[in-house]
């Protein structure tokens, strides 16, 4: 089946996104591509049988649950917290 890595402009509320056939032979360009033009990685790798299908499930936020079994535990809300705490002091700052 195939997998789509989906990307994000920060601060957009996943509204402005893209994403790349990750079986695409120039996938890696791409996302090198996509990351100097300011988009960031969302979530995790979306298997569809086609990029329709691809869009709905990254549109649904099914990841989402993922994130929340992830935080249940200890462990997973202490990487959770130590990974947002990086992006917010080495992430892009907003120029005012």
């Amino acid at each position: 089946m195939p997998k789509y890595q989906f990307f994000c402009k920060p601060d957009s509320n996943r509204k402005e996104f893209t994403y790349v056939d990750m079986g695409s032979e120039t996938f890696l360009a791409e996302k090198a591509q996509l990351i100097d033009l300011g988009f960031e990685v969302e979530d995790d790798v979306i298997y569809a049988e086609s990029s329709e299908e691809a869009i709905e499930k990254f549109k649904s936020n099914f990841c989402a649950p993922l994130e929340d079994y992830a935080n249940s535990t200890s462990a997973g809300g202490a990487a959770t917290f130590v990974f947002e705490l990086y992006k917010s002091a080495f992430g892009k700052k907003k120029q005012s």
